[in-house]
């Protein structure tokens, strides 16, 4: 079973229900189970659409987004979701999140990204691609733009659709 990234939207009170759960329980379980349809797998595309923007050289404002988008912040704490035998990503780093504001203004700026043209930046060539973005990129099945694309796209809709519901976000590797 590959690690791959995960995102759930969720409310300010479910956060805050999973903390209360996770204190009044014995063995500290926050009983997090988001909504299937408010969860996404990143797979290992973060890394990845990292190195795309950096390489077709967008600017530092919407790359410190995506780094965010893919990233979270650890201002929230979420020590909760950390805890054995219950944590939440036990194979990566501790959980992050993303407060409502800052999904928002996420969101904002994942929408001003063209990715299409940031793809179109690099070499026609599938394996030749694939060499410059690194990273693994060589081990993706077909043709890399097609899945960065696709990773992408998921990705803006989901901070779009958690910033229309004022929803924050919770990021951990799984």
């Amino acid at each position: 079973m590959a690690v791959t990234q995960q995102l759930a939207r969720i409310s300010v009170k479910y956060l805050a229900d999973c903390r209360k759960s996770a204190s009044e329980t014995p063995d500290g379980d926050p009983h997090w189970d988001p909504q299937p349809a408010d969860v996404l797998d990143l797979d290992w595309a973060p890394i990845l659409l990292e190195r795309v923007c950096e390489l077709a050289g967008l600017d530092d404002v919407r790359l410190d987004a995506l780094r965010q988008a893919i990233d979270g912040d650890s201002a929230i704490d979420l020590d909760f979701l950390n805890t054995h035998p219950h944590a939440i990503g036990p194979f990566g780093p501790a959980p992050t999140a993303l407060s409502t504001a800052q999904t928002a203004r996420v969101s904002e700026l994942l929408v001003q990204m063209n990715m299409p043209t940031m793809l179109a930046a690099l070499p026609a060539d599938d394996t030749q691609a694939a060499s410059l973005i690194g990273y693994g990129a060589d081990k993706i099945v077909g043709d890399p733009r097609k899945y960065l694309l696709k990773h992408f796209n998921a990705l803006r809709e989901f901070y779009l659709g958690a910033s229309r519901r004022h929803l924050l976000i919770v990021l951990w590797w799984d």
